[in-house]
């Protein structure tokens, strides 16, 4: 490391033409004369699965340190010390009241995230509750040019009912900034890119349109700037910031490829462009565009959804070309279960490549995946009766005060908001109450 006698503002961007591109966490940031391991912020991010998961295949075998991973959890096991996964945790929130209709999946979707009974109603005056992810993103995520970055792989229901008496928007998200105003999740990877990279001072895109439609890349846009910085750097931040480069142009490179890219034959005939034809080559372009957004500290809260409540994508790739919402209607057909499984286990080796892409990413004196609590899991347990008990869900990352690699089983009818005040401490943003919280969940101390 290089001691200079002023620290590089933390905040430092370089700008192009009608771009902006913030910079990861260097040494050269830390404040002069200080260890350059500063402890950057924790973060915050949720990906989210439909349809329940295959319960019996999810669940670990022993419990404690002492667990081995069940099936579908084996794609996580170079990650087992960054998991803690708990059992028994249940969302009765999401439950059918007395009298309601029959519509499971807007239940289970807005009360994820929220620990609330949505209103039963087709119309605009929506009503669940302020969303986990935005409490945290009201604190954490002040001080980031976003609060929080909220997207997705399926595009949006149509307005109106998807479920008897439930509107479509309460499938289309989980977020929610207050009880009354759901957020959209952006499905499209350009327009991520754009809002992450964008100048967002400029009234005027039509500078960085041109660019687009010319195919030239955002740091083509800003090469004198980038080499000017470079020269003021050390070796170690000269060698992390050309790595970060590369990751933006090749993601870049990745989202002009799928715009200039024929949609394949397929029956949607709305497919937006700019999205890989390939289910996991998107799923892993828009885990990369999360990576950035951590790495530069443009936002520090993400919430994903791999795909929306009674979603219907086929999964052709790995063998099931049947829809998958029909599929978690398997009646106990064991043929029809091992596709459902062979889905869930697809979904959590997608999320392993988040995983591995942040334990490779440096940041403070760890790695991204040292300094972010991720929640991964379903709003429901069996997708084939509906059931909102013993979700499958861990966390993976920052190891909530706990000693990582463990499954622990809580007793039935523990809330799942107990699991969020838990997350909130950790990330330093405690709320006494959330939702239908009883208080926090017991850990093991750090050994």
């Amino acid at each position: 490391m290089i001691i200079l006698k002023k620290s590089i503002p933390r905040r430092t961007v370089l700008r192009g033409i009608g771009a902006t591109l913030a910079l990861p966490f260097l040494d050269a940031m830390s404040p002069a004369f200080q260890d350059s391991a500063a402890r950057p912020a924790m973060k915050f991010g949720v990906v989210y699965v439909p349809n329940g998961i295959v319960r019996e295949k999810w669940t670990p075998i022993g419990e404690g340190s002492d667990f081995r991973l069940g099936p579908i959890m084996q794609p996580l096991s170079p990650f087992r010390e960054h998991l803690f996964i708990p059992g028994g945790l249940e969302q009765k929130t999401a439950n059918a009241q007395p009298g309601e209709a029959l519509a499971p999946h807007s239940r289970s979707s807005s009360a994820f995230l929220t620990g609330v009974h949505p209103k039963a109603t087709e119309g605009d005056d929506l009503r669940a509750g302020i969303s986990v992810d935005q409490i945290a993103a009201q604190q954490i995520g002040k001080h980031s040019r976003l609060a929080s970055l909220e997207m997705s792989l399926d595009t949006p229901d149509p307005a109106g009912a998807c479920e008897p008496l439930y509107a479509c928007t309460y499938m289309n998200t989980l977020c929610w900034r207050s009880p009354t105003t759901p957020l959209p999740m952006e499905n499209q990877p350009r327009a991520i890119f754009e809002r992450l990279f964008g100048d967002s001072e400029s009234t005027d895109p039509a500078e960085r349109l041109a660019r687009i439609r010319e195919q030239r890349s955002l740091l083509d846009a800003m090469t004198e700037e980038v080499g000017s910085f470079k020269q003021r750097l050390g070796p170690a931040d000269g060698a992390k910031l050309a790595e970060y480069l590369d990751a933006i142009r090749d993601v870049e490179r990745r989202i002009q490829i799928a715009e200039t890219d024929p949609a394949p034959d397929l029956p949607d005939l709305h497919r937006p462009s700019g999205i890989p034809s390939s289910f996991e080559a998107y799923a892993k372009l828009m885990f990369d565009l999360q990576v950035l957004a951590y790495q530069t500290g443009l936002t520090r809260v993400v919430t994903f959804m791999m795909a929306h409540e009674r979603s219907v994508r086929s999964y052709a790739e790995i063998g099931v070309p049947e829809s998958h919402h029909p599929l978690s209607h398997h009646k106990g057909d064991p043929k029809v279960i091992e596709k459902v499984e062979r889905i869930n286990t697809f979904h959590v080796r997608l999320f392993a490549y988040l995983l591995e892409r942040m334990r490779a990413t440096p940041d403070g004196d760890g790695t991204l995946l040292d300094h972010t609590v991720l929640l991964y899991g379903s709003a429901l347990n069996d997708g084939n009766l509906h059931t909102t008990d013993n979700l499958p869900i861990l966390t993976a990352g920052g190891n909530l005060g706990s000693k990582g690699g463990r499954y622990m089983r809580y007793p039935s009818g523990t809330p799942m908001t107990n699991l969020y005040l838990t997350i909130l401490d950790k990330l330093g943003a405690p709320v006494e109450q959330f939702g239908d919280s009883t208080g926090r969940l017991k850990l093991l101390p750090v050994a």
